[in-house]
């Protein structure tokens, strides 16, 4: 139960971070963000454990969470003007 209550509250900081380093019309709301969060963290912590075999709540997990939170939101604005 903590395990999932401390993903929901990382991926909240980790989404709003990614969502204010961002630019641009990026989903809103209170569950989308903590998607956001959880998603980059899963593709910043795949890279971080590729190229630096990190552990995900270390300073470098987090770093490349909001790194790959940017990204998935970059992903999501390029998939969203495609639609539309």
């Amino acid at each position: 139960m903590l395990t999932i209550l401390g993903w929901l509250i990382y991926g909240l900081i980790v989404g709003s971070i990614a969502k204010w380093l961002h630019p641009g019309d990026d989903p809103k709301g209170f569950l989308p963000t903590i998607g956001i969060g959880v998603v980059g963290s899963f593709i910043g912590g795949g890279f971080n454990w590729l190229l630096f075999n990190g552990e995900p709540f270390s300073s470098s997990g987090v770093i490349m969470g909001i790194l790959g939170g940017v990204l998935f939101c970059w992903g999501y604005a390029k998939w969203k003007a495609k639609q539309g």
